[in-house]
């Protein structure tokens, strides 16, 4: 991966920030689709931006929403031991701290 993912597998790292990863039980299959409803979302929000559409926009940035959650990028976690989310806070200033420095 071209980020660094935490060693629990829940985040991976950009410019020192936490991003949530998407859910490692769902099928490859249900991934690959929702992954390409997030790609296509994404294009439509760009689409949008340049015609200056705000209506379509906003639509686009729902659809990016929605697939995030439904591959559990955003939403309920995807874990079930009660650890709270640390999605988009800083590595260094987490539980993930000194994993984050020894990189």
């Amino acid at each position: 991966m071209r980020y660094p993912v935490t060693p629990d597998g829940r985040y991976f790292v950009v410019r020192g920030r936490l991003w949530r990863m998407s859910d490692p039980t769902l099928p490859a299959e249900r991934r690959a689709e929702l992954t390409k409803r997030l790609m296509a979302a994404r294009r439509a929000v760009g689409t949008a931006l340049r015609a200056g559409d705000e209506a379509a926009l906003r639509s686009a940035r729902a659809g990016v929403d929605e697939a995030k959650v439904a591959l559990g990028e955003r939403g309920p976690v995807w874990w079930t031991d009660g650890t709270p989310d640390l999605n988009r806070r800083m590595a260094a200033k987490t539980a993930y701290a000194e994993w984050f420095a020894g990189l």
